[in-house]
């Protein structure tokens, strides 16, 4: 007999050994103190944990460990001392390593650095076998069909078979990579279903899950986490309203009016400080050393009025603002009142004619949502400043020390330290209350979403967004929700608590380094196969696909283009075609950062370049028709809107996977990352090029920095 190790019996979520073998290995994290460091609290959080909280043990020598189950896989994490965390896990100590058992770091969206964990399979001798029918990535419903994997080791099942009451089908090879391999099976959407799996190991062992015939799995017809459909189908765009257009100008000046300078007493009375204030800028006025937060342009919402057929031009299906509430910054996410526009972006009715005019053309609007920490023009953070433990909203904050001066963040807690962003206590239920009110209430106005700012810093984070879910679907049943998670994390969707993350794990991480030549084509076709084998397929076909976005910089740069007032480099527009095209392609809804699609460049030595406004009378023009035609490509074949992808091939330069459906209508995608010409050879059967119309058989060349895509016939 094989060996095997079977998560999930039955219904249950369940891993569990057969002989011995352990599908979940034993890791221990270790945190060791400087010399002369004192500690009192240390806590592991990570991509494992929802970026929650595990305590880690004091040991007598000193430092502090915890020993976890994890599976085979890479995950991220920090250690979160003395109630902060490290900026950097790879030089905030020091200059050293905050853990110097890391294999490796990774940009955490912060400025900083993530460490990374590698956990290995603990037996090469048996079969993994993994079906959880509660966690979507094993079964959902995606493209109203249901679909149901089983997740086995790699290179080690030959065939496995989906048995019911009505019959036997055999599923498909769909993903693989280093620690895990995904076999699929759709099936229209039925009432309710009972089936077990039979399979084959490579040297002929028959398998069966579970290993009882008499148990079988269940699904009962009830889609607890359906797809918006929306969303699938869709391209969204995300603004920066102060760089976006400015429509409006007499509203300019209200933005000085409402700054955090006039509530930040560290900043107002310092007099070195502040001669460095708030200012008004010329659409096209150079960048100042305020560009980040105090630096005003003048974008508003009538100006994203006006440029909404431009947008509807490019195939744009959904808009996604940066805050748009009154708050004392650029960016916004220093809010003073949830409840009202920022007069520097307009009036009410400013935002309920764009929500009019955008819904009139197809276009759905989302939100932006910051419920971690408020400005310190808040009201409620206003009365705690004159009141004390007076103020009824003494709890709404954690506060250290009082009297205290606005803007000092070792008075109370901060988002990062920083002392204009205080942080909620959304542990409090009148905190909850007040931030459930503002969801909805912008929900009943019309907003068709909300991307929430830092989900994983908030106190109670999970209760908190199970809770939040229910109220806004509730609300609005297809309402969009998306966590700014930047890492690899399913815990974030498995149907109680978000519908996307923003996946910067696929297209900073994955897309980004193909299409800069930093990974080659086996590499990225074994992550793009473990990132889409980690989630529901319901979630990457409503993923939120974006490369770049006012936190990252600009792609162009990325891609070598060259910086901000440069003319941009022949080959990094072609790495950009590239690198659009597969985002394209890939199940869920591209995203573009503003201006991306008009070829402009950043800095990557001045990381707020990238937001500089929109030069509207400058574009590359070959770079917008480019970014149309992918549009128009994706309202005509529908496998590239569909929630399904498969792996193929990927050597040196070359990358290729299937979209749809396998047989007819489905699509081949492939990219070449290279500098020279290379031969590929087509499935069997007849292949039509989506771009040029011909109908091909076997070998076929792509160019150099080129995606062919063709439909199967």
């Amino acid at each position: 007999m094989g060996k095997f190790v079977i998560g999930c019996i039955l219904c249950l979520p369940i891993i569990f050994s057969i002989n011995g073998l352990v599908f979940a290995a034993e890791f221990t994290f270790t945190y060791v103190p400087l010399e002369n460091e004192e500690v009192s609290s240390v806590s592991l959080r990570g991509s494992f944990n929802s970026w929650g909280e595990w305590p880690m043990e004091k040991q007598h020598d000193g430092t502090w460990n915890i020993t976890v189950d994890l599976e085979p896989g890479e995950y991220q994490y920090k250690f979160y001392i003395n109630g902060k965390w490290p900026q950097d896990m790879s030089t905030a100590r020091d200059g050293g390593p905050v853990d110097p058992n890391a294999v490796g770091y990774i940009n955490d969206g912060f400025g900083g650095q993530n460490a990374i964990c590698r956990i290995k399979e603990e037996t090469t001798e048996g079969v993994v076998l993994v079906h959880n029918p509660d966690d979507p990535a094993y079964l959902c419903i995606a493209d109203e069909r249901l679909v149901i994997r089983l997740k086995t080791s790699p290179h080690k099942v030959a065939k496995v078979f989906l048995v019911t009451d009505e019959g036997k089908w055999p599923m498909e090879r769909q993903l693989q990579w280093e620690y895990g391999e995904v076999f699929r099976l759709s099936l229209g959407f039925p009432d309710s279903l009972k089936y077990h799996f039979v399979g084959y190991t490579i040297e002929g062992t028959e398998f069966s899950l579970p290993e009882d015939p008499s148990q079988f799995f269940f699904f009962d017809g009830i889609d607890r986490f359906p797809q918006i459909k929306w969303v699938s189908k869709g391209i969204i765009y995300q603004i920066f309203p102060d760089r976006f257009y400015n429509g409006n100008p007499k509203n300019d000046s209200l933005a000085l009016m409402s700054d955090e300078f006039h509530f930040n007493e560290q900043w107002s009375q310092n007099k070195l400080w502040a001669k460095e204030g708030p200012s008004l800028a010329k659409w096209n006025d150079p960048i100042s050393t305020q560009h980040c937060c105090h630096q005003y342009f003048g974008g508003d919402l009538v100006g994203i009025i006006e440029k909404l057929d431009y947008l509807k031009g490019l195939g744009v299906t959904a808009l996604y603002l940066n805050p748009i509430f009154d708050s004392g910054s650029t960016h916004g996410y220093d809010t003073h009142n949830y409840m009202k526009v920022s007069p520097k972006f307009g009036s009410e009715e400013n935002l309920q004619e764009l929500l009019n005019e955008a819904h009139k053309r197809g276009m759905r609007v989302i939100l932006d949502f910051v419920p971690n920490h408020t400005g310190l023009g808040f009201w409620a953070f206003q009365d705690v400043v004159k009141k004390g433990k007076d103020s009824p909203y003494w709890d709404w904050y954690f506060i250290h020390q009082w009297p205290f001066t606005p803007g000092d963040p070792t008075a109370y807690e901060a988002w990062w330290g920083v002392g204009s962003l205080p942080k909620l206590n959304t542990g409090n239920s009148e905190v909850k209350k007040y931030l459930f009110k503002v969801v909805n209430h912008w929900l009943n106005f019309g907003a068709d979403g909300w991307r929430v700012d830092v989900p994983n810093e908030l106190v109670e984070a999970q209760a908190f967004f199970k809770e939040m879910r229910q109220i806004a679907k509730m609300e609005k049943e297809d309402a969009y929700l998306i966590a700014e998670i930047w890492q690899l994390d399913s815990s974030w969707v498995k149907g109680d608590q978000f519908d996307s993350l923003m996946n910067y794990a696929l297209g900073r991480d994955i897309l980004l380094n193909f299409a800069k030549g930093s990974i080659d084509g086996e590499g990225t076709l074994a992550n793009l196969s473990r990132y889409f084998g980690s989630y529901g397929e319901n979630v990457t076909g409503m993923g939120f696909n974006l490369v770049s976005s006012h936190d990252t910089g600009r792609i162009l740069t990325d891609l070598g283009g060259g910086n901000f007032g440069d003319s941009p480099k022949p080959e990094a527009v072609e790495k950009l075609k590239l690198l659009s095209t597969l985002l394209y392609t890939l199940p869920g809804a591209p995203v573009i950062f503003q201006g991306d699609e008009r070829g402009i460049l950043g800095e990557k030595e001045f990381f707020d370049a990238q937001r500089y406004p929109i030069q509207w009378n400058t574009l590359d023009e070959n770079l917008v028709s480019h970014y149309k035609k992918l549009a128009q490509l994706r309202q005509e074949i529908p496998a590239l809107t569909s929630s399904v992808i498969r792996d193929y091939y990927g050597t040196g330069n070359l990358l290729s996977f299937f979209r749809g459906e396998q047989g007819s209508g489905e699509v081949i995608v492939v990219a070449n990352n290279g500098t020279e010409t290379v031969k590929f050879e087509l499935p069997s059967g007849n292949w039509r090029s989506v771009t040029e119309g011909e109908i091909l058989q076997g070998s076929i060349y792509v160019p150099s920095l080129q995606v062919r895509i063709f439909e199967h016939l």
